[in-house]
């Protein structure tokens, strides 16, 4: 293939990979471009999971500016690796008082771990002042031989 030929078809059709499923062009010239998702209006959805157990690798308060949802569900339960992460969780605080708008938010932790907990009691008035309420539930389900907490949300 002729040089221009083979400059030509690289410009038409650059190669690109996904980055947490978002296309990337590895030719960008700055590395944090490659990674940043283009601006946009935020998206509103009923029920939302936090990314990866609720670690501090990939959420940041831009999730939560961008993923406005009514509930956020924290399923982390791994303390060596950061799982539920603190910061994740003051993101959300960042995240939603940048919302311009009172919404209600209910987070659904799926596991009571320390970090949730003393989140909970050192953030709770800044979650009533941003209207988040943390579910906690006391019900638990029965299959076969095994027994687990759950919460019941109704749309």
């Amino acid at each position: 293939m002729p040089e221009e030929e083979l400059s030509r078809s690289s410009h038409s059709n650059p190669v690109k990979s996904l980055v947490n499923g978002i296309k990337t062009n590895p030719a960008s010239n700055s590395p944090k471009s490659s990674l940043s998702v283009p601006l946009g209006p935020p998206v509103y959805v009923d029920l939302a999971y936090i990314p990866n157990h609720c670690s501090g690798k990939n959420t940041d308060p831009e999730f939560f500016k961008r993923v406005r949802a009514s509930y956020y569900v924290v399923s982390g339960n791994d303390a060596a690796n950061g799982e539920p992460s603190r910061a994740v969780l003051d993101a959300l605080l960042e995240g939603k008082s940048q919302w311009g708008e009172n919404l209600q938010v209910t987070l659904i932790p799926t596991h009571d771990t320390e970090v949730t907990r003393e989140w909970y009691q050192q953030t709770h008035e800044k979650q009533q002042e941003l209207n988040i309420m943390v579910l906690a539930s006391s019900s638990t389900v029965v299959m076969q031989d095994e027994s687990f907490p759950a919460c019941k949300i109704e749309f």
